[in-house]
């Protein structure tokens, strides 16, 4: 990955639907070569996919959680049954597998108490836990979709 890539993957992560002309000017290219090299970044893997990022607020999804959980069961088959379970639950935004003294951490998002409660009860009904803890964000100080592109 060159400069120039690494200038159109700049571009598309502040606004994916800039149009094709407007990045080949940014970068130098013509239309059809800067055209190319984005069909080679969706080939290669360097772009999932393009989206469009929605503000949480405007569609009533205020409480922001992140649930940490333990587990005692450390095997594919409950790894599995918890992931699809954690698939199928549309609140939550995020799953990682963690290091250290949490196994699990999800992020979520919902409107009010009442709906994060109904997911902490889904999330129980689906698989058994020796832990679960939430904490809720008061105020989100940074949040970007934009990766550090230094390091390609």
């Amino acid at each position: 990955m060159d400069r120039t890539d690494k200038a159109i993957l700049a571009i598309l992560q502040r606004d994916s639907s800039t149009p094709v002309s407007e990045i080949a000017d940014s970068v130098g290219l013509s239309q059809t070569p800067c055209w190319r090299r984005i069909k080679k970044l969706e080939e290669d893997g360097a772009i999932v996919k393009r989206v469009a990022v929605v503000d949480p607020a405007a569609l009533n999804l205020r409480l922001i959680s992140y649930v940490m959980v333990k587990t005692a069961q450390h095997n594919e088959a409950w790894l599995a049954k918890f992931a699809d379970a954690v698939r199928r639950i549309p609140e939550v935004v995020e799953l990682h597998r963690m290091s250290g003294e949490t196994d699990y951490l999800m992020k979520v998002v919902c409107p009010d108490m009442e709906r994060f409660d109904s997911v902490y009860k889904k999330l129980i009904a689906a698989a058994d836990f020796s832990d679960v803890r939430s904490s809720f964000s008061m105020e989100t100080l940074k949040s970007t979709t934009e990766l550090p592109l230094d390091y390609a």
